[in-house]
């Protein structure tokens, strides 16, 4: 049997209990606890006090399914008072990687993997393989998802189905549906198809045939209903499969889930045979011209208590899969996975990170050394041992694995959105997209691009329209650390400059797509000269294809809204990562200060050549020692 290097914590949390496991093996699941969420204050309270209690080696990666949509960093339960950050959480716990997905994305993920005895057939039909696959379930509340076969794989969907408009079908229903639009105003299918749903079906007949209505509970109800002791409660019960048939109707043919639809839940599972029984099946096929069509697809109760686990667990490895691809994937395993293979001294470093990570990318070489109490060559060994370059590719590879969640996802705005709400959909757009360009940096590219600015005697900037702004901000960076340089932002300059340039001068192009003609032209016009290239764009745009290197940002912004907002963050922080990467470059390899210039013509950076002259007013170099250290700002 394959097992994991350590184990995964899984854990599924609901409005009431928090079920969590210790995943040791592909599906199987040890050290089975079940905590009730009201006992504690918080998510991060209640997983510390599993992990505390456990008996098992440091836990690294953790996958957490939740009774609420995810979409970001920000998580709050919807039935629950728990509010927490997903990479607050993860620094707090100790993980190396926290995934945080919604419980029924999860449980649908492991619709495919579930086998005989894991769940029942209700009725005929057979699936159809590689087809779209439903799943609904009813427990606090009514979840809904599916599942779409793309390329081999299956793709989850997220879905607040349950919120869609309940319709009744019959004079029973009507009674039910009036009693809760009444109260409720709208009634959706979570209303009557839920825990509290199955007490407002029972109290709603109570009323309909003139009798008391007892406080029972859903479970009480359909303690009841299943041993035949209560009239109203098997009444109840019968409304709510019926209904529950309806829904599931609804969502198969919405989908066209020609491989079957699959009920979970915490309350169907528990109904045994008096689901079966049940009006659900005639319900589901009762849809008039399209009956054989519903006939034909099969219907399965779920009755493996692990399957969220098992799709969480599932997301979790593809999550670690993809990181695993990418320079800097689950980095931190690895790391701890080598210490024996490294020297003592090697040793001490390796510790040192992995105590502090956060610390390590930050610190220069000089205070890592002293730090680990060795040498800065011993560091720079240690660097190459883990097959990095040097230590700036160290720490690029450490920063694309220190956050290991989901990728945040983009939130869209809309007018009915409060004024916090929008603020907090910018700023999570923002953060989710500066994530998913940090872990598409090509370490080669970088690498590549910070020689080749290293090595240039001038650079020559080109951009247009809204980008002009950031091929200033690089000009300023640039002439704080002595490079020779100019920003050119009028397109009927641009192709005149680049004929100019000359072996040894660098043209850095910057734009969003990487398409527009003047700047194309100007690219191919110092390449002509015999200038090296370099470009910040569009990955396979023209301009990253025709440039000696290219530094992707895959976020191109709808061209109607002419606001560039989050692009232009993009790519000034690309900016920033360069300019860095210079005053590192300096420091580690040509043994000089930061702010100190290489070997370069005398000349003045700012002066005009070729009898042109340059986008900004001519003012003094500045010279200014560019500090690593997160505390150095511009001030105005």
């Amino acid at each position: 049997m394959t097992t994991f290097g350590t184990p995964r914590l899984i854990a599924d949390i609901g409005a009431t209990w928090a079920r969590m496991a210790l995943e040791v093996a592909p599906g199987v699941f040890k050290q089975v606890e079940r905590l009730r969420c009201a006992e504690f204050a918080s998510f991060d309270e209640a997983l510390s006090r599993y992990l505390k209690a456990l008996d098992a080696p440091r836990i690294e990666h953790a996958a957490i399914a939740v009774a609420t949509p995810v979409d970001g960093d920000q998580v709050r339960m919807t039935n629950s008072p728990w509010h927490f950050s997903i990479e607050a959480s993860r620094q707090q716990l100790g993980l190396d990687t926290l995934v945080v997905v919604n419980d029924f994305s999860a449980l649908a993920m492991a619709l495919p993997l579930l086998g005989e005895g894991q769940t029942r057939q209700i009725g005929k039909g057979r699936g159809q393989d590689a087809r779209v696959i439903a799943l609904i379930g009813a427990g606090s509340g009514l979840g809904m998802s599916g599942l779409i076969p793309a390329d081999g794989a299956w793709l989850s969907l997220g879905s607040e189905g349950g919120h869609s408009s309940f319709s009744p079908r019959d004079e029973r229903e009507f009674e039910v549906w009036r009693f809760a639009s009444e109260r409720f105003g709208h009634v959706s299918f979570e209303r009557l198809l839920s825990g509290p749903g199955l007490r407002l079906i029972h109290e709603a007949l109570c009323l309909k045939h003139g009798e008391r209505t007892e406080n029972l509970s859903a479970p009480q109800i359909s303690r009841r209903a299943i041993d035949a002791s209560d009239a109203r409660c098997v009444e109840a019960l019968d409304v709510f499969c019926a209904v529950l048939g309806t829904a599931a109707s609804n969502l198969a043919v919405t989908l066209g889930a020609l491989g079957g639809i699959f009920i979970g839940g915490s309350i169907v599972p528990k109904l045994g045979s008096f689901f079966d029984r049940s009006q659900f099946r005639s319900r589901f096929e009762d849809k008039g011209r399209f009956g054989d069509y519903l006939a034909a697809i099969p219907s399965y109760v779920i009755t493996d208590e692990q399957a969220t686990w098992i799709g969480a667990s599932t997301i979790l490895q593809s999550q670690l899969s993809s990181l695993s691809a990418v320079p800097g994937g689950v980095f931190l395993s690895q790391l701890r996975q080598a210490l024996d293979n490294l020297s003592p001294s090697e040793r001490r470093v390796a510790e040192w990170v992995l105590a502090q990570p956060r610390s390590a990318l930050n610190e220069p070489i000089a205070q890592i050394a002293a730090a680990a109490e060795v040498s800065q060559p011993t560091v720079i060994r240690f660097c190459r041992s883990l097959g990095c370059r040097g230590l700036s590719d160290f720490k690029l590879r450490l920063a694309s694995g220190l956050t290991a969640t989901v990728p945040l996802q983009h939130s869209r705005v809309t007018v009915r959105d409060s004024v916090l709400e929008l603020g907090a959909k910018v700023f999570g757009n923002t953060a989710s997209a500066i994530l998913q360009v940090r872990d598409q940096l090509d370490a080669d590219q970088l690498e590549l691009a910070i020689d080749m600015l290293s090595k240039a005697t001038r650079v020559d900037l080109f951009a247009v329209g809204h980008y002009g702004g950031i091929a200033h901000d690089a000009q300023f960076k640039l002439l704080r650390l002595g490079v020779p340089c100019a920003a050119h932002v009028e397109g009927r300059l641009q192709v005149l400059v680049a004929k100019k340039m000359r072996p040894g001068e660098l043209a850095l192009v910057i734009s969003s797509s990487g398409s527009p003609q003047e700047l194309l032209d100007a690219l191919d016009s110092a390449k002509q000269a015999g200038a090296m290239t370099l470009a910040i764009t569009l990955g396979k745009s023209p301009l990253a294809r025709r440039a000696d290197a290219a530094l992707v940002i895959n976020h191109l912004e709808h061209v109607d809204t002419h606001l560039p907002m989050v692009s232009r963050i993009l790519h000034l922080l690309m900016v920033d990562v360069l300019a860095v990467g210079l005053a590192t470059h300096r420091e580690l390899y040509l043994g000089r200060g930061i702010g100190e210039s290489a070997k370069r013509p005398k000349t003045d950076p700012l002066r005009p050549r070729h009898g042109l002259s340059t986008a900004m007013s001519p003012m003094p170099a500045i010279s200014h020692r560019l500090s690593l250290d997160s505390s150095t700002e511009d001030k105005a």
